[in-house]
């Protein structure tokens, strides 16, 4: 309609143009009358004429309009479209609602400096080389003559690679078009380039304090994390009817911190203990129960040392041809859900988790069992799967899962029929990978299993139980030693018994406190603890040594376990950090402030950071949410007590440059208490209490 109507318009104007330009030439040249005339009602027919098309075309525009009105009158919209709108327009205000949950979230966290500094470069590298995909890493500085808090050596990694891609450059200049492009930070002071293309950055002394209140006001708070996970850690994993000994010590301390440290995260976090409560053993140690208490299945047992009754079992099933039969029918009685048999291995299996319990108990440590019973009906599954997907290959009876790149595979099946650990390991890994769901599994097992774990985890990658955006990880640890540097055992060559090691534990710790009290009643008695006290003391040092000694080594390396050296009160032991733990709070509590009247005294005037050395133990605090980083990639426990030593290390050079009391020499009257160090003390306590709450170890006011 707007284009006919356009046509008309440009017509009658281009007419009534020339019209005009005839009637002034004529004009001009003088004609005659009579052709003026002539002129004349030429023009009034072509007006005429004009006007009548004119008028056809407006009648033709009204009738187009109407007909397009009616048309969209007659349109109905499709229910469906409504329906979708409307579902859009609430995904577009959920979305919103978690976006503003999620900053709400972020704000919760604590800033870890080398995160942040190393999104930023990521973004400078993007501009200034876009070709290049380099690894940006920032951390601590190291060199003691450097002055600067954190440093960046990635600009020589980037001048390669923009070397590679043609472009010739050097790390200077990478360090340069990175500096240009970083832009500022509310928590940078400068940004510097040192040597042949270090960048150096150092943050604000104002910026330090104000996360240090927040330390102080709020708690100690994990780093930001992209995204919640849910992780499945198989840690400690004792045989049924045989006592925990040394061997199951790491894997259970190990795998507790690593835990602690998923939950801190913010993470879904099951602990699976992975029980040895299904086999050949079984059926001795039913034929032997039966023989010993024939009335078990109406009296209770009294069984007190089920790793005597399993030797006397294993000597009767060595030496006894009947009852080594008898012992493999209670097997077959066993798998084939034989209701008696069954009632009878869950009585056997009751007495061990008890006693486990205890240990666990006392190592404050929380495990789900679960089994290889669980994962009978399952391994039927797997390998019914496995067969009708076309993945096992038959070898001598035997039915094999080959795994590209390894040189032995998996025996699914043995050549009597009969499943192996291949086969429960399998199933299990279905069960949290598939099943579950898990983001991330973690098996936290000696590094001799290693090979195994290759094994597995390609085999499970291999027939898809465990997708591309799904982890799994072996995290390996190394044995641990006597002090004669072989494997550790007692006097007669036996196993080290865990509740035995526990027990020596709290008789050297408590041993070693009473000493100390009988000194101090020599020097007149100031300060001795009450019996509550020395008991609580003597647990968390003999518990907290013992898993300090453990977790402060590299975990994949064999450690020497000495009491003497793990109850020493100086060096890199957990005496001396629960000693430096509680002389810090000691120092609030000397001043007669208690923590709920210093952070109300924070409230008006917050932390200050004036000396030197309260700026040096200020930035040492604010590491903490990158150690908590590091370790969640490494899974190096060590890490964490390397920091806590270095707390308490950086303290004790602030506390003999600054005063935090002052009092009188002679009197010993409290002349004057710094409020801002008393807040440094307190914001210092909570970091330490943090990383020993992550370590399994609990602390004691009084020591």
């Amino acid at each position: 309609v707007v284009s006919t109507q356009s046509t008309v318009s440009r017509g009658i104007n281009a007419e009534y143009g020339e019209l005009q330009t005839f009637q002034h030439y004529f004009k001009r040249i003088n004609l005659r009358d009579r052709k003026i005339a002539l002129i004349r009602r030429f023009l009034t027919m072509t007006f005429s004429q004009l006007s009548k098309h004119t008028s056809a075309a407006e009648a033709e525009i009204a009738r187009l309009t109407r007909e397009i009105q009616n048309l969209e009158d007659s349109v109905q919209v499709d229910p469906e479209i409504s329906r979708l709108e409307t579902e859009n327009n609430k995904l577009k205000f959920q979305l919103s609602h978690l976006e503003r949950a999620l900053d709400a979230e972020r704000s919760k966290r604590m800033v870890s400096f080398p995160t942040l500094f190393a999104k930023k470069l990521k973004t400078a590298v993007s501009e200034a080389f876009p070709d290049v995909n380099a690894k940006i890493e920032v951390g601590p500085n190291m060199n003691k003559n450097a002055k600067c808090d954190y440093q960046c050596s990635s600009a020589f990694v980037i001048a390669k690679e923009a070397s590679k891609e043609g472009k010739k450059t050097n790390p200077r200049e990478v360090a340069n078009a990175l500096s240009s492009k970083f832009g500022s930070l509310d928590s940078l002071e400068k940004v510097e380039i040192t040597g042949p293309g270090f960048l150096n950055f150092y943050l604000k002394p104002k910026f330090v304090c104000a996360q240090l209140q927040d330390i102080l006001m709020n708690g100690v708070r994990p780093p930001p994390c992209e995204r919640k996970l849910r992780v499945i850690v198989d840690f400690s994993s004792p045989n049924i009817a045989k006592e925990m000994h040394v061997g199951h010590l790491r894997s259970t301390i190990i795998g507790d911190t690593i835990s602690r440290l998923q939950e801190f995260l913010g993470h879904d976090v099951e602990r699976v203990n992975h029980l040895g409560d299904w086999g050949t053993q079984f059926g001795m140690l039913i034929a032997h129960l039966e023989d010993k208490f024939p009335n078990y299945s109406t009296e209770s047992p009294p069984i007190s040392d089920l790793q005597m009754f399993y030797k006397e079992a294993k000597k009767r099933f060595d030496s006894e041809p009947d009852f080594k039969q008898r012992a493999y029918k209670r097997v077959v009685d066993l798998q084939g859900g034989n209701e008696q048999i069954i009632k009878c291995w869950k009585m056997i299996c009751d007495i061990s988790l008890a006693e486990f319990n205890k240990i666990y108990e006392r190592l404050d440590i929380r495990l789900t069992p679960c089994g290889e019973s669980f994962y009978q009906d399952k391994m039927e599954n797997i390998v019914r799967w496995l067969e009708e997907s076309g993945k096992l290959q038959a070898s001598e009876g035997c039915k094999l899962l080959f795994v590209e790149g390894e040189e032995v595979p998996m025996m699914i099946v043995k050549s009597d029929g009969g499943f192996t650990y291949d086969t429960s390991d399998m199933a299990a890994i279905q069960y949290r990978m598939v099943e579950r769901k898990a983001d991330w599994g973690v098996y936290v097992v000696d590094n001799g299993q290693a090979l195994h774990f290759n094994l597995l985890f390609g085999a499970a990658r291999t027939v898809g139980l465990v997708r591309e955006d799904q982890k799994v990880t072996h995290v390996g640890f190394g044995v641990v030693l006597g002090e004669d540097k072989k494997k550790f055992k007692t006097r007669s060559g036996d196993t080290v018994k865990l509740k035995d090691l526990l027990d020596e534990g709290l008789e050297r710790a408590e041993k070693k406190i009473r000493l100390k009290e009988e000194e101090k009643k020599a020097k007149g008695g100031a300060g001795l603890l009450t019996e509550e006290e020395i008991i609580a003391c003597r647990d968390a040092v003999a518990y907290g040594c013992i898993k300090f000694a453990d977790l402060t080594c590299t975990r994949t390396n064999d450690y020497v376990f000495s009491f003497d050296k793990m109850l020493d009160d100086k060096g890199k032991t957990a005496v001396y950090l629960l000693y430096a733990l509680t002389r810090i709070r000691s120092i609030a509590r000397n001043a007669g402030y208690t923590r709920d009247q210093l952070l109300d005294h924070a409230r008006s005037q917050p932390i200050s950071l004036e000396h030197e050395a309260e700026l040096k133990l200020g930035k040492v605090l604010l590491r903490f949410p990158e150690v908590i980083e590091e370790i969640s990639e490494t899974l190096q426990p060590h890490t964490l007590c390397n920091y806590l030593y270095d707390i308490s290390t950086v303290f004790t050079y602030f506390y003999d440059k600054c005063y935090c009391i002052e009092r009188n020499r002679e009197t010993g009257e409290l002349v004057k208490v710094h409020m801002n160090r008393l807040l440094l003390c307190e914001t210092t306590a909570q970091v330490m209490e943090k990383c020993f709450d992550l370590l399994g170890i609990k602390t004691v006011s009084r020591m």
